[in-house]
């Protein structure tokens, strides 16, 4: 499933930690603070477990967004914007 990530994080730690997972998920960064993944359902478990460990409530903004397969189809580009590629293979 194609998810889109984007954040809101006033401290640079935590924000560098929440882009860290996400690349370690196979997140593509499409805008400073906005990356779309590729996960399985059990990865998709997994970066909401993750994200959670570091996310501060009271400070932080995180937004996951899954999108189905018609909703990719409707995605519009424009400028430099191009389509994230669904990964082949990828073990975590």
């Amino acid at each position: 499933m194609l998810v889109v990530v984007s954040y809101d994080v006033p401290e640079n730690r935590r924000r560098g930690r929440i882009a860290q997972a996400l690349q370690d998920f196979g997140g593509e960064r499409v805008q400073l603070s906005v990356f779309e993944c590729y996960l399985t359902p059990r990865n998709w478990t997994r970066l909401q477990e993750r994200l959670g460990k570091i996310v501060n409530p009271d400070e932080d903004s995180v937004r996951l967004y899954r999108l189905c397969e018609q909703c990719r189809e409707n995605i519009l580009f424009l400028g430099r914007a191009a389509p994230t590629e669904e990964p082949g293979l990828r073990i975590i």
